[in-house]
């Protein structure tokens, strides 16, 4: 356990905590307060020490331990049972690989794992560190979902800007490399939307428990952060779709460009059509070839393919094909 364990804090409930080691951990009772203990689930130590847990339901062992989550809030006894995500801002990481955390909070414990780094926990750590930090378990995740959406925000508000950026780029005319570009804006707004839709919806349920340490307070932040996230979810639907029309519009320019080549190669074509079937036409070594023996028919040959070529442009006026 003492390898997999990352922190672990004694809560004073005015703002502050104590570090506490794997062998204090063990001697903890509730009477002595609220305990904090986040674990990296893939070392050696973390699963046995979870399910020695007797007071935790097995279901809430198990799901600290999956690999594979999808953001919920569910009610288990007295405790909450959840399964976040958070952007990834750890070093040559996409933010849209987000990363996952799962919680069990209940009025005298909570038990968090994860195995890649998340900046939300190091936050909270650093508060409790300075006198600031939650209080309770409620304060403990409102923290620590409002932590994670105000990392998101700023992920979100990038990727609009870029989007803002290949629009004005667009517009101005340049069209080199967007394709790529516009489509890995539409990749991560499709990734991060993946997660935090059902996030929202996790957080919507979890105002509505009715664990008896939650309180109005915490609902009503709570309720605060889900109505965040829903306008975040807003403006990542408006990237996404801005990002989708401009694809398409650079797409009509590219056809446009094209079907305007295509013309003026086409122009070029019917009109030497007819001139060369006349000079191959006279150019076989046969007898017999018209003005083979005067020494004027090359310039008046010259001259019937120029009124030839006059001719071609006059009808394709008249036509509006030019």
């Amino acid at each position: 356990m003492e390898k997999a364990l990352i922190y672990s804090y004694l809560l004073d409930g005015k703002g502050g905590g104590k570090s506490m080691t794997a062998e204090e951990i063990t001697q903890w009772q509730p009477s002595d307060g609220l305990l904090w203990v986040h674990l990296d689930y893939s070392v050696e130590g973390a699963p046995e020490w979870i399910f020695a847990q007797k007071d935790l339901p097995n279901v809430c062992a198990q799901a600290l331990l999956h690999e594979e989550t999808r953001p919920r809030a569910t009610l288990v006894g007295s405790g909450i049972l959840m399964s976040l995500r958070g952007v990834n801002l750890n070093p040559s990481a996409d933010p849209e690989d987000m990363v996952s955390i799962r919680v069990y909070a209940d009025k005298n414990r909570i038990i968090s794992t994860r195995h890649r780094r998340l900046l939300t926990v190091a936050d909270i750590v650093t508060s409790l560190d300075e006198n600031r930090g939650p209080k309770d378990s409620g304060e403990f995740i409102q923290e620590l979902v409002r932590g994670l959406t105000l990392r998101m925000e700023t992920t979100i508000d990038m990727l609009e800007e870029r989007t803002d950026d290949l629009e004005d780029t667009v517009i101005a005319g340049g069209k080199n490399g967007l394709r790529s570009e516009l489509s890995a804006v539409r990749r991560a707004a499709i990734m991060l939307r993946r997660y935090l839709a059902p996030q929202r919806e996790a957080l919507s349920r979890l105002c509505g428990e009715q664990a008896p340490w939650l309180t109005e307070t915490h609902r009503i932040g709570l309720r605060e952060t889900s109505d965040h996230l829903l306008r975040l979810l807003e403006n990542l639907d408006s990237a996404r779709d801005r990002a989708a029309v401009v694809q398409e519009e650079l797409v009509n320019h590219m056809s446009e460009q094209m079907n305007q080549r295509m013309y003026v190669l086409s122009l070029v074509a019917a009109i030497f059509l007819p001139l060369g079937f006349l000079t191959g036409l006279l150019g076989i070594n046969v007898g017999g070839i018209p003005g083979a023996e005067n020494n004027q028919a090359f310039f008046w040959f010259i001259a019937i393919l120029c009124s030839l070529t006059a001719l071609q442009v006059v009808v394709f006026k008249r036509f509006k094909w030019m």
